[in-house]
């Protein structure tokens, strides 16, 4: 070295020295100023607090009784996973290809971040600098939101993603002080979106391998791994080929690194990825209906306590039992499939919907497309446009459509479809515990994709014959009793506006005969009904109906007693758990707990009670419907014979004027469930009897639930008698006992009833 280099080297040294001194020093103030977000250049970060309590949107999720998962609520579908469900395939594979050095550094990968620089100089991309850690503070605390990044130097340009990064940078480094990498690893995968509306990997996995993350093998893993690259770029189903060679660059990364040998690699490279791809939503899963009712109560109840059901990860634990939601939903299938079929070949040729006189409604369709969102957007599209809206109307599109045998793609119109949809018979069902009034079943419609309307507790609907219970209940508490007998003549009762309401039987005829009324309610004669409503009156009947549960509003007029006000099913079923439970209405709930994400319990719910009967009038009610599944009542063959059910079972099947409505109500000691069947307008149903009754239309599939539901013996469902009162009765049930099978009939009082001048004559209610 020269005696000048000598005298020059010396001063080179120091400036860099003090170059570099003032750079480090100028770095460490930016970095505190970021930090501390001086005059607010930078904008917030997240505080320690948020950073020790980290919040990012999870679904809560609905559980059956039996701890089964019915489906989930949520804006961004994320479960979380603990650690040890991890798979070490999967943890191999992410560290693999985004953050080998994972387990090294803290927080910043400083060989990471000097390639990334080396490569916006040279211009040669050589991959991120950003390590796991540091995309965890991204997708956790929104580093890059606008609410963090209000600062008055965040829109000069060249500045904004320098001062990202190093926000990133600087909750990265807390992150690694404040957790280990194990709570850092489960924190990145229980947060990064995998696509398809699959956040965290618990999801993910089971969206596109309907798996648990345990369960995924070392191809599969790598799948998910290669998407957080590009969701969409790499799906497995958009973009197979990319998904493929990004799954393999992902397995050869892990035998860079000794991960993965590579035999296993070079065996695993040219396999197909093989899916089962499902993205949940709330159209599919089981109990669509029920999750899509209890969301109603459970948002309301999230509302007034403060949580977000869409994002808190609540727990909400219910009273289904996904076996017998099953079963109810597999007997809707079989039945509604066949019934569908005899319904399409009974209307072949002609629309269903029709007046009373079976005559083609005309106007029918056109009115019913202006109740659609569908042609409320045109309307205000088009500003009341006729010509245009109808243009669009009738217009021919390619849709799926349900068919019985799945769906279908068709070349229809928006008219089109509305006709085709309004063939289909629709149904509800409800099974509950009369005890508890634990709701254990609730299949609302035939397929909630297609048809959302709840036909359990949405909808109403005459129930015919089988309101005639609350009748016969007033009866019993007025001083009738079960062998009290009653003719079958024509009975009328007079109205406010001086004419006579005087039903007809099913079959248009009076026997004459004298009917026990236990025999007359196994054999729903409408003339004793008129009977009883005309001793009573109608106002007793309301009463009677509305102390056992009955919500919605009745008509007080004498026709109620044969079921002409509308009722909900949920309501029906949960009346007629009264004639179970000894004379308790219990109101039918659905949710017992919610807890919090971590497993706090935040609420309970009990349900209302009400002594709405005497413990000896229930008795006798539930003897009285125990007629109908004997000899000679209406659901006797269908039940004791079609499936074989030989317990003690009361019921009643119903049915409304021109065959609309179908229903039937059953009990057993242990479980009441009840049936309805129907168009989804009152217009649309058969035209005869032996198709559109109650037990054609609706009992089957109450039938076949049973029999189900005993065949399980997991269920432990009693098949023995209902239990007696705990005090004597009052009255004597077995009718044979008095006067050799007579009671004496109060004649006096019916034969002023026999020839009454004018009558109005319905059709029959069975």
């Amino acid at each position: 070295m020269t005696t000048r280099q000598e005298k020059i080297y010396p001063k080179v040294v120091s400036t860099l020295w003090l170059l570099f001194v003032c750079g480090f020093v100028a770095f460490v103030l930016y970095v505190f100023a970021v930090s501390a977000n001086f005059l607010n250049l930078f904008g917030e970060l997240p505080n320690l607090r948020t950073l020790e309590n980290p919040k990012s949107e999870l679904a809560s999720e609905l559980y059956s009784a039996d701890n089964e998962l019915l489906g989930k609520y949520f804006r961004e579908n994320r479960s979380p996973v603990e650690y040890d469900e991890l798979p070490e395939n999967l943890v191999n594979a992410l560290v693999a290809i985004e953050d080998i050095r994972f387990e090294e550094h803290s927080g910043i990968d400083a060989e990471a971040t000097a390639r990334v620089v080396t490569s916006v100089l040279t211009g040669q991309s050589k991959g991120g600098g950003s390590t796991l850690t540091q995309q965890v503070a991204k997708n956790l605390f929104s580093t890059r939101s606008e609410e963090l990044n209000g600062g008055l130097l965040n829109d000069v340009p060249g500045l904004r993603m320098l001062i990202l990064k190093t926000k990133e940078w600087i909750m990265a480094i807390k992150l690694e002080r404040n957790y280990t990498k194990k709570e850092i690893m489960l924190m990145y995968l229980n947060t990064v979106d995998f696509g398809s509306n699959a956040f965290g990997v618990k999801v993910a996995a089971k969206t596109f391998f309907n798996k648990k993350p345990q369960d995924l093998k070392v191809e599969e893993s790598a799948v998910l791994v290669g998407l957080l690259k590009a969701p969409t770029y790499y799906s497995p189903i958009q973009n197979p080929e990319n998904s493929k060679r990004r799954r393999n660059v992902v397995l050869s990364q892990m035998v860079k690194y000794d991960l993965l040998p590579e035999a296993e690699y070079t065996a695993l490279k040219e396999k197909d990825i093989k899916l089962k791809y499902s993205v949940e939503n709330q159209n599919i899963g089981m109990a669509p209906y029920f999750r899509t009712e209890a969301a109603k109560s459970i948002l309301k109840w999230a509302r007034e306590h403060g949580y977000d059901l869409y994002a808190d990860g609540l727990k909400i634990y219910t009273t289904i039992d996904s076996r017998m939601q099953r079963y109810a939903e597999e007997a809707m299938a079989t039945h509604m499939k066949d019934r569908q079929q005899a319904f399409f070949e009974h209307w072949k040729g002609r629309n269903p919907w029709v007046d009373r006189n079976n005559q083609e409604i005309k106007n029918f369709a056109d009115l019913a497309i202006k109740r659609t969102d569908r042609y409320r957007k045109l309307n205000e599209r088009f500003d009341g446009n006729t010509d245009s809206i109808n243009f669009y109307l009738n217009k021919k599109i390619k849709m799926k459509v349900f068919t019985w045998n799945g769906e279908e793609e068709r070349l229809m119109s928006p008219m089109d479809s509305l006709k085709y949809y309004k063939h289909f018979l629709q149904l509800g069902f409800m099974a509950m515990e009369p005890q508890t009034g634990h709701i254990k079943a609730w299949v609302g419609g035939i397929n909630y994709k297609h048809f959302k309307y709840d036909h359990v507790k949405q909808g109403a609907r005459q129930p015919g014959s089988t309101f005639k219970p609350f009748l016969y209940t007033a009866a019993i508490e007025n001083g009738y009793y079960p062998c009290y007998e009653a003719i079958d003549t024509r009975n009328c009762v007079p109205l406010p506006d001086g004419t006579m309401w005087c039903p007809n039987n099913a079959d248009n005829k009076y026997s004459g005969q004298k009917f026990t009324l236990r025999k007359a309610l196994a054999e729903s004669v409408n003339s004793i009904s008129a009977f009883l409503v005309n001793k009573l009156g109608a106002e007793t009947l309301v009463k009677t109906a509305k102390r056992m549960g009955i919500t919605t509003p009745l008509d007080p007029t004498p026709a109620l007693a044969l079921g002409t006000s509308d009722v909900t099913l949920f309501d029906m079923v949960g009346a007629y758990g009264t004639f179970v439970n000894g004379g308790t209405w219990v109101e039918p709930n659905y949710i017992t707990r919610i807890e919090d994400k971590h497993g706090n319990v935040i609420a309970e719910f009990t349900p209302k009670k009400v002594e709405a009967l005497s413990e000896e009038t229930a008795y006798m009610m539930v003897h009285m419907l125990k007629a109908a599944a004997e000899p000679g009542g209406t659901a006797y063959y269908g039940l004791r014979h079609r499936n074989g059910l030989k317990n003690e079972i009361g019921g009643k099947t119903g049915t409304t004027q021109n065959y609309s409505d179908a229903w039937f109500m059953g009990i057993t000691p242990d479980l009441v469930a009840g049936t309805w069947v129907g168009g989804e307008d009152r217009a649309i149903h058969f035209r005869s009897i032996a198709l559109g009754q109650g037990n054609k239309l609706a009992m089957p599939v109450y039938g076949a639930f049973m029999q189900k539901v005993y065949a399980d013996r997991t269920l432990d469902r009693s098949k023995e008698p209902f239990p007696k009162p705990s005090a004597p009765l009052s009255v004597e049930l077995d009718c044979a006992k008095f006067n050799g099978g007579s009671m004496p009939v109060d004649s006096a009082q019916q034969d002023e009833f026999l020839n009454l001048p004018t009558e109005i004559d319905l059709d029959a209610d069975i």
